[in-house]
């Protein structure tokens, strides 16, 4: 791994994240020590604890977050012009959910310690839920704009209802098959867009 220049304290920061990622993905959260990092990242163990003074705990609730904003952003970045809230939000689940499923870490972590992932993202919720629903909000005001949406809902509680909906069933789709269009659509324009259009 390529070393940041000393003064470059985000490089660092993210050296730090990346290797804390790279353990984690290996061994799970339980086994990843401020040691492994220390290895992986190739800095000292005063450095680890320069930047997350709070040690382990820190670093992983940090890493956990740090990998959670690339999802999201790659999420973002794959919906992005979607023509409609309808697609926006089908694309969006179809993609999260299989992204989630073949990503590294968070599957090591489900399948060895899914209690300790359930803390962390819950943790990590009060900043999430709210940058998807700032996310959603344009799209909102766009659909509201249109004609699609009822005129008189309050777009911000509507955004931040959506996102902890999207949330849930990126998790746990429980009875529907995002690979089947027919019920991916039912979800979508009866179960969560149901009552907000026109």
């Amino acid at each position: 791994m390529a070393g940041p220049t000393s003064n470059d304290p985000l490089a660092m920061r993210e050296r730090l994240l990346a290797a804390t990622y790279a353990c984690v993905a290996r061994v799970g959260i339980a086994k990843t020590t401020v040691e492994d990092v220390v290895r992986e990242s190739g800095v000292s163990r005063a450095t680890v604890y320069r930047y997350f003074p709070g040690g382990r705990d820190e670093l992983m609730l940090e890493t956990v977050g740090w990998e959670l904003g690339h999802y999201l952003t790659r999420l973002g970045d794959h919906v992005r012009d979607e023509p409609d809230l309808v697609h926006l939000v089908e694309s969006g689940l179809v993609f999260a959910r299989r992204s989630l499923l073949e990503h590294a870490m968070l599957q090591r972590i489900l399948q060895t310690e899914p209690d300790r992932l359930l803390g962390l993202l819950t943790t990590e919720s009060a900043k999430t839920v709210p940058f998807i629903a700032a996310f959603l909000l344009p799209y909102l005001q766009r659909e509201q704009a249109a004609g699609r949406l009822r005129a008189n809902l309050d777009l911000d509680r509507v955004g931040e209802h959506l996102a902890r909906m999207i949330l849930s069933l990126i998790g746990t789709p429980g009875r529907w098959a995002y690979d089947d269009p027919v019920q991916l659509r039912a979800l979508v324009t009866e179960e969560l867009l149901g009552p907000l259009l026109t």
